[in-house]
């Protein structure tokens, strides 16, 4: 007898156990595992940012109860008014009741979209929100996208040219404005370009959206004229975090192999450069820009409050100086929310782009 018929199975008997397994294991092949790794990676995420948003709601009314003020007198006018009238406002508003029933007032209010009623307006807090959210939006949406761009382009040009007076220029340039308060630039350009000195004329208005009495294609002409220095303010602050962040995740891809490949199968370095290099080395600036993305929606209330701005900032600090607590706590919370959503939404997206992450 061969040995080929020797092994051969015979019909009807018993088969070894083998390796194969029946069940619902089987089918759990590697995209079946990465899938449900995935799952539970997003799961964890939105469950931290659930936390996040709980803990700024808690902060966001204990904080500002800290400033000193008296809300109720400011409602008043200044003008003198017996303690009963104060305490009518006190109940008005709900200041009267005990501090763990306003927080749990407020916090149930909050789940249901009701950030309460703002002292100064008497309006309720989404409507004011609401209301100054768009101008915010056009401000900081659209220095965002021109220090985004501007941040990439200069931060990859930087590092492939690294160590040349370009890169050198570039470089400095940049930690030098970062480096520069958003608020004292904003100030300077005021003097410069909207005030004027010496033989420099005022070219820009100092301040505001608008200056009204414009319709049409006339009144978005006004809006681009005020929305220049405040755009080149924030511009200048910010570009250089983004190139920076650019310049040094692409000088840790240069020295890669598959780029050394890439070479020595005669590509053109701007071939190099753009198809292989700078898409691994946008990881990083992809996490910026989620958060940069995210204070866009906070704007900045300083270069807000210089320019005399009707946004989000410009009316978080007119809360503050009441203090007008419902306000100040509804901006607080939708700020701090919207960095945290852009964040987690940024930690979603991440693997995605490199499977590496979240395994």
């Amino acid at each position: 007898m061969t040995s080929d018929a020797a092994s051969a199975p015979v019909e009807g008997a018993p088969q070894a156990a083998g390796p194969v397994k029946d069940g619902p294991a089987a089918g759990r092949g590697p995209r079946a595992r990465t899938a449900t790794g995935y799952l539970r990676y997003v799961a964890g995420k939105l469950a931290g940012a659930a936390v996040s948003l709980f803990a700024v709601l808690v902060t966001s009314f204990f904080l500002f109860r800290l400033i000193p003020g008296d809300p109720v007198k400011f409602m008043t006018g200044g003008r003198q008014v017996s303690a009963e009238q104060l305490a009518a406002y006190r109940r008005e508003f709900g200041l009267d009741l005990p501090m763990w029933q306003q927080f749990t007032d407020y916090c149930g209010k909050a789940l249901t979209g009701d950030l309460g009623t703002s002292y100064q307006f008497r309006a309720p807090v989404v409507d004011k929100i609401t209301e100054a959210l768009p101008n915010t939006l056009l401000l900081t949406g659209t220095a965002f996208v021109l220090y985004t761009v501007l941040g990439i382009l200069l931060g990859t040009r930087s590092a492939w040219r690294h160590g040349r007076v370009g890169d050198r220029v570039h470089t400095g340039l940049a930690l030098t404005l970062y480096s520069v308060p958003s608020f004292w630039l904003g100030l300077l350009l005021i003097i410069t370009l909207s005030v004027g000195v010496g033989p420099i004329p005022g070219l820009f208005p100092t301040g505001g959206m608008e200056s009204g009495g414009e319709e049409g294609f006339a009144h978005v002409l006004d809006v681009a004229h005020h929305l220049v220095l405040p755009v080149v303010t924030l511009v200048a602050v910010e570009y250089g975090q983004t190139l920076l962040v650019t310049r040094s995740a692409l000088l840790d891809e240069m020295g890669s192999d598959y780029l050394t490949t890439a070479r020595a199968k005669g590509l053109r370095d701007d071939l190099v450069r753009r198809r292989h290099a700078v898409p691994n080395a946008l990881l990083p600036t992809v996490t910026l820009i989620f958060i940069n993305l995210g204070r866009t929606v906070a704007g900045v209330i300083l270069v807000e409050t210089v320019f005399s701005w009707p946004g989000l900032g410009g009316l978080f600090y007119q809360a503050l100086s009441v203090p007008d607590l419902p306000l100040v706590q509804g901006l607080f919370f939708v700020f701090a929310a919207a960095v945290i959503l852009m964040n987690t939404l940024a930690d979603l997206i991440y693997p995605l782009l490199d499977p590496r992450v979240g395994r």
